[in-house]
């Protein structure tokens, strides 16, 4: 029964069949199908988005004349990217199991107020780092590496994509929403179309238009301005279980500090990811030259792709676990579980096995030269020597932020790389007689501690779930 205290309008408004279907299909239908059904399309928008920001790199690099120079400019906003990506996180991935966890509750004015809330912040947040970057973006550039030669094309490119930054907050931000309530074929449709729309226009404006790099900035900022659009209709329109409401935006603390509190965890992994590059590339300069860098970019791709399939099926576990905790429907939450680690071990095994006996099949996809990819085949043995362990510890750790743990969340994420990976990268070469290999060893040693912390944590945790 719905609570007295909602409004009159919340009370009598009808739900259309296909909210109340997805709901119950959260709360009874079939794990295993439900999860594939959700994780798919999921692990799609996540392929998806990466092309998504390979296409521009990939028209950039083929500018006549300035291609190499527009590149590695553009190359140097990255973290900046990142960092509006970051803070994208921090509202939205808090939001989300919040608001799933109050619908499986009963409770969708509550849920509401959430996605209100989220909502309001993802737009403070997109007006003061617009503000922030188009008066210092220029100093901020030369600091992350833009030299004289390529800090042209790397402003021309930031000053506009910044100005699109409300875009970029909405449609990364609000489809976590959308996610959330096990709309995964709308979340992924989302991605789809800002990808498809960023595919057609770069050219038309890069070549077309003359306009170099600034025509790839206007490109992405417009595409993801036409994903924005489909996001806002699709949370206001009747198919949403949850609807963007203008009483809801009003903010309130009681729902914004328990989202900031649980988005601090993603916002941290994604933002740390400069930190770690830029220590990667440092201390592989300082002791293997420009070559064990380029391996270490390639190392990165790899990385990238491979994680993948994992951060699909830890997304469509997500509203899963998140709806019938908060329904306390214990024993589903732990069969979702158990399905999310078994499936992830059986990719991660897999992954293990292609990387330790095969490593020529990722590293031909990314360089022909042989001395590069030889020496890339050695380091991937190397980077990727713990990647069996990577199903434990996505599955664990998301399943903490699917629960609502935020301070386990928080210190996990600045477990491994802040507190491990990032000091060992610098620490491991001064033990080990190949200074390149104890940076490359840095990964699976930091890997192998994180794991076996978060899985001593989750399943004291998992114990008080009965």
């Amino acid at each position: 029964m719905q609570s007295a205290h909602r409004s009159n309008d919340e009370n009598t408004r009808p739900h259309s069949g296909a909210a109340s279907s997805r709901e119950a299909e959260l709360g009874s239908a079939p794990i295993g199908s439900l999860l594939f059904k959700l994780a798919l399309p999921a692990i799609a928008a996540q392929i998806i988005n990466v092309l998504y920001n390979m296409v521009d790199r990939m028209y950039i690099g083929h500018i006549p004349d300035i291609g190499p120079s527009a590149l590695t400019g553009v190359g140097v906003t990255m973290p900046i990217i990142m960092c509006i990506s970051a803070f994208a996180a921090l509202a939205a991935m808090g939001g989300a199991p919040q608001a799933s966890i109050l619908m499986g509750k009963g409770d969708k004015d509550s849920a509401e107020k959430v996605l209100g809330n989220c909502t309001f912040m993802l737009t403070v947040i997109s007006l003061v780092l617009t503000a922030l970057f188009l008066g210092f973006g220029r100093p901020i550039l030369l600091m992350f590496g833009a030299s004289e030669k390529t800090i042209l094309y790397a402003w021309n490119y930031m000053k506009i994509y910044v100005c699109g930054t409300f875009f970029v907050q909405m449609a990364l931000g609000l489809n976590a929403f959308i996610n959330a309530q096990g709309y995964a074929k709308t979340g992924m449709i989302t991605v789809a179309i800002g990808a498809l729309c960023n595919i057609i226009l770069d050219p038309i404006f890069i070549f077309g238009l003359h306009l170099d790099v600034r025509g790839a900035a206007l490109a992405t900022i417009l595409s993801q301005g036409i994903s924005c659009i489909w996001i806002l209709r699709f949370l206001t329109g009747t198919h949403s279980t949850l609807r963007i409401r203008l009483r809801n935006l009003r903010p309130q603390k009681k729902f914004i500090l328990p989202c900031l509190a649980l988005g601090l965890a993603p916002f941290i992994m994604q933002f740390t990811e400069s930190a770690l590059s830029i220590s990667f590339n440092t201390s592989l300069l300082n002791y293997g030259g420009d070559t064990a860098v380029g391996a270490m970019t390639i190392l990165s791709s790899v990385m990238q792709f491979s994680m993948l399939p994992l951060q699909g099926l830890t997304q469509g576990a997500q509203p899963i676990i998140s709806f019938n905790y908060g329904a306390k429907n214990i024993d589903r939450v732990k069969k979702a579980f158990h399905l999310l680690l078994r499936s992830a071990v059986c990719y991660s095994t897999l992954l293990w096995l292609l990387c330790m006996l095969v490593p020529q099949i990722f590293i031909s996809i990314f360089t022909s030269d042989a001395d590069l990819a030889s020496y890339t085949i050695w380091a991937l043995r190397i980077y990727m020597a713990a990647s069996l362990l990577f199903a434990v510890q996505l599955a664990c750790q998301q399943t903490f932020i699917a629960l609502g743990n935020a301070k386990t969340s928080v210190f996990l994420a600045l477990l491994r790389k802040v507190l491990l990976l990032i000091p060992l990268i610098f620490i491991l070469p001064h033990f080990v007689s190949n200074p390149v290999f104890g940076v490359f060893v840095a990964e699976p040693v930091a890997d192998t501690i994180a794991v076996a912390t978060t899985a001593a944590l989750f399943f004291r945790e998992y114990k008080k779930l009965g």
